[in-house]
């Protein structure tokens, strides 16, 4: 196998023999394959969408199948194999569509003909079409480089895409770049700059791809609110949800209202409490259950009711907490109970309803802890003027955006530590599951200003970037002149869509680590250096003198 997809590649360089995630060669070799049949699909779409033919189906199911390739998404290739056959289906369906309208004979690349040979391994034509990706006859690691780069950008954008029309907010500009752009994996007459400028387009429509899911949330649940979110389980029934997806949160609280279990969340859904009308509107949405997805087995094993995971990142679980482990849309594992959606894209929760009422819950209350979230860009912008002034007033000297993903890697202490070492007249700023490393650190306030803000889940990079677009104009100046750093971490594909996104928005010295990712050439990180000062993380004394200077 092959792949650097994701931080945790064995030895920084890639996972050759087995998925530091936990996939087996033979998924990742699956991946591969639906991977190349996307591209070939991609090709009728754009064809169908110059003649006005309806291809939403199409795009949609896109943006889900290459959710399901992300790290730790689908480990199941019962299911991948579905996405598989599907997507040849959808794709000669749709060639029969556009010659019954144009009635013009029209001729089919092979790669928009391709069907695998379901009487031979599908794992081995996987592997071969894998190897003739990232093997062109130019050989030029750089363009190489970059398709990769598009490729797993492509992957988050798809992933956040797909969560906002759940929502009911799309964009057919959003949609049709998709197309393009996997369309172009294959192509061998694009230059350097091209491929560049093809990643940073990427960026350009992630960030469409969040504000897009941003009014999704805010529309349908309010603007997040500094909310009070417990630590501490309560006694009773009850149900952990795991994942991003706050539509499919609300539909399980939906249907444990009358249940009398209780709901907690983990991982990326913790921002969810700050959703004013999902927690007046479902009061059994309660608290906080364990910290960042690396540590899951541990925090699995230990909840005492059943487990719904609704996005990445799942790990391969553990025989211990298998039984009350549930998977819904693109999440699939072998042997986990898997609830398919029905009409309207909810599943039937009752089975993980039943499993929550048939287990012990928890048996006593444990002492209060909290944590405070909702800091999302309507907040901090409305007091805009008392930063301004605490700022002009030296009261506040510098502002640090400390986030992004976590993981089990090691050097993701230095997050921690760098947060424990910022100044007392500075503030910090955080997102994403890597706020789990100091989330529940009590840094005082400033002014009447906590000094931790939490600004929601990885995709709220886009309200993150409000924040900080909103200070500079009230500052009247450019982004990169505010006194703000960005020290981000990084694992897997939706953070490489943020990056692009802040890229594309020409935000310079960016701090990135623990390691910078495998699949950049030392020419295309240099390019990346000298444009936008991008830089590995040193040691958090460093970071912070040079970022304080």
């Amino acid at each position: 196998m092959f792949c650097e997809q994701c931080e945790q590649t064995a030895s920084g360089n890639g996972c050759h023999q087995w998925g530091a995630c936990g996939k087996s060669p033979e998924v990742n070799a699956i991946h591969d394959l639906l991977i190349y049949c996307l591209r070939g699909l991609a090709r009728v779409v754009l064809k169908a969408k110059e003649y006005n033919i309806p291809t939403r189906e199409m795009d949609v199911f896109t943006c889900e199948a290459l959710f399901a390739t992300m790290t730790n998404v689908n480990f199941n290739n019962k299911q991948l194999t579905e996405y598989i056959k599907k997507c040849i289906m959808q794709r000669e369906s749709l060639k029969l569509t556009i010659q019954n309208t144009t009635h013009i004979p029209l001729t089919w690349s092979a790669l928009s003909s391709y069907e695998p040979d379901w009487n031979e391994s599908l794992v081995l034509q996987g592997e071969n079409l894998a190897h003739s990706f990232i093997s062109p006859s130019s050989n030029d690691l750089d363009i190489i480089s970059l398709k990769l780069t598009v490729l797993y950008g492509l992957k988050g954008a798809a992933s956040y895409t797909f969560h906002a029309q759940e929502l009911g907010q799309e964009d057919e500009k959003v949609y049709r770049f998709i197309q393009e752009a996997l369309a172009s994996l294959d192509r061998t007459d694009i230059r350097l700059e091209e491929w560049i400028n093809l990643a940073l387009k990427v960026g350009e429509i992630n960030l469409r791809a969040m504000e897009l899911l941003d009014a999704g949330h805010t529309e349908t649940y309010g603007h997040p609110t500094p909310t009070p979110v417990p630590l501490n389980p309560r006694k009773g029934k009850c149900i952990l949800v795991s994942g991003h997806d706050i539509r499919q949160l609300e539909a399980i609280l939906k249907q444990t209202a009358t249940k009398d279990i209780t709901v907690y969340t983990h991982g990326e859904l913790l921002p969810a409490h700050g959703y004013p009308k999902l927690k007046q509107t479902y009061p059994h949405l309660y608290g906080h259950y364990g910290t960042a997805w690396q540590n899951q087995t541990k925090d699995f094993a230990r909840f005492p009711g059943a487990i719904i995971i609704t996005t990445n990142c799942l790990m391969p679980p553990h025989e211990t907490y298998d039984d009350k482990l549930f998977t819904i849309g693109p999440v699939s594992y072998p042997h986990l109970t898997y609830l398919p959606p029905t009409d309207n894209g909810i599943p039937d929760y009752t089975p993980a309803i039943e499993k929550a009422l048939s287990m012990a819950g928890f048996s006593e209350e444990m002492p209060p802890r909290q944590v405070m979230v909702g800091f999302a860009r309507n907040t901090v912008l409305s007091v805009s003027e008392q930063v301004i002034e605490a700022v002009k007033a030296g009261k506040i000297r510098h502002f640090f955006l400390v986030g992004g993903c976590d993981g089990a890697k090691p050097g993701r202490t230095y997050y921690t530590e760098f947060v424990e070492k910022v100044p007392s007249d500075c503030i910090v700023l955080t997102l994403a599951c890597g706020k789990f490393r100091f989330f529940d650190k009590q840094l005082g306030a400033i002014e009447g200003l906590p000094r931790l803000m939490d600004v929601g889940q990885c995709n709220d990079a886009y309200s993150a970037i409000q924040i900080a677009l909103g200070l500079a104009n009230a500052f009247n100046v450019g982004v990169n002149e505010i006194p703000l750093s960005l020290v981000l971490s990084w694992y897997e594909q939706k953070a490489i869509a943020v990056l692009l996104s802040l890229l594309y928005l020409g935000i310079q010295n960016i701090r990135l680590g623990p390691t910078l990712p495998a699949f950049l050439t030392p020419n295309v990180l240099k390019f990346l250096e000298d444009k936008y000062h991008l830089q590995a993380i040193k040691t958090p004394d460093e970071d912070l003198a040079a970022c304080l200077g």
